[in-house]
């Protein structure tokens, strides 16, 4: 028997510690913790935290103490950041950081960059980014970085430490053909961020692809891309709690961000503001088992990505488990059979 792509492909998951109506930063953590114990059962491969910042709903805004929390409660799941927002941090901090989390967590622990602020002008500001740069101190803050978790040099000045010398796996994050780039040139893995911004997958990839240089690191390209899913036992069910996280991009569009919403039958939404969202939610897979597998299917011989990292946002807690337990059985994923990617 032939085994589909799908069952082929390794997949994860993105979670950004959403707070819902009613609960709170601690309840979200618990959940959050909760969820990667669940999917490491079910054979998912990383379990990764995006870093934001002044975006009330979103608790994962210290990324690398949540990194260590999820990794402190599982065993084997790798676990990640999707991603740091580099330059809101000095590189050798997230080298400290890293390299802590590395020695405490051995061969389990990745590092995705970001060049994007994370959050608002506000929260920018209020990081003390320099805001006429719009990331462009990216590549030389990554080399900056890198050269802190390689091996110390003799005469080096400063050291990373813990962080030198580990082994600690480095993906470029993107929503555009900046990231796609410089991940090619430098030979890295490259995250596209489709889940929010899936405009410009296509084109990013196929840059990747083209301009990829071998490296010590890899010696073929290697993609993931992110997309949301929600799997239900209906397709009535599916679209009615897709209608939590349609109401997140549309608070965000408002500019009134806020806790995660419970489902409703129907949106209060003007043509433009639907628009807008269904854009933003254009990857978007929802729907029975049958609908989802085709779904993922259909995105996998598209893209060709290599791995899916998948953001399921709902309201309830047991729900959003059942949505990823759907979709593990859907790829056939179990803890005996799991299919490890490349980076180890």
């Amino acid at each position: 028997m032939i085994s589909s792509r799908l069952s082929r492909t390794p997949l994860s998951v993105l979670d950004l510690a959403h707070v819902r109506q009613g609960g709170d930063a601690a309840e979200a953590f618990r959940h959050t913790l909760d969820l990667a114990q669940h999917v490491e059962r079910w054979g998912y491969e990383r379990f990764w935290l995006a870093e934001h910042h002044n975006i009330s709903g979103v608790a994962s805004a210290a990324t690398s103490v949540l990194i260590g929390h999820v990794a402190g409660g599982t065993k084997t799941i790798r676990v990640g950041s999707g991603g740091i927002m580099l330059p809101n941090h000095a590189p050798l901090v997230i080298a400290e950081q890293f390299g802590t989390l590395e020695a405490l967590y051995p061969g389990r622990i990745d590092l995705g960059l970001g060049r994007a602020p994370g959050g608002d002008y506000a929260a920018a500001r209020a990081l003390g980014k320099d805001l006429k740069a719009q990331g462009d101190d990216f590549p030389a803050l990554l080399e900056e970085l890198r050269g802190f978790l390689a091996p110390r040099r003799p005469g080096q000045a400063v050291t990373a430490y813990p962080g030198a010398g580990a082994n600690v796996p480095i993906w470029l994050l993107g929503s555009s053909e900046f990231s796609a780039a410089l991940a090619a040139e430098l030979g890295l893995p490259f995250a596209f961020a489709s889940h929010f911004q899936p405009d410009n997958l296509m084109a990013a990839l196929e840059l990747y692809r083209e301009r990829f240089r071998p490296s010590e690191i890899l010696d073929r390209p290697y993609t993931m891309a992110g997309i949301p899913v929600i799997a239900a036992e209906t397709d009535q069910e599916a679209q009615w709690l897709a209608t939590t996280p349609q109401q997140a991009f549309l608070n965000l569009i408002r500019n009134h961000p806020g806790p995660l919403m419970p489902p409703v039958k129907k949106l209060d939404w003007n043509p433009f503001e639907e628009s807008a969202v269904a854009s933003r939610f254009r990857a978007a897979v929802v729907g029975t088992a049958e609908i989802v597998r085709s779904g993922l299917e259909l995105f996998l011989a598209e893209t060709k990505v290599d791995e899916l990292i998948i953001a399921t946002t709902v309201y309830d807690h047991a729900v959003r488990l059942r949505s990823y337990e759907m979709v593990a059985e859907i790829a056939g994923k179990s803890v005996e059979q799991k299919a490890f990617a490349s980076l180890g």
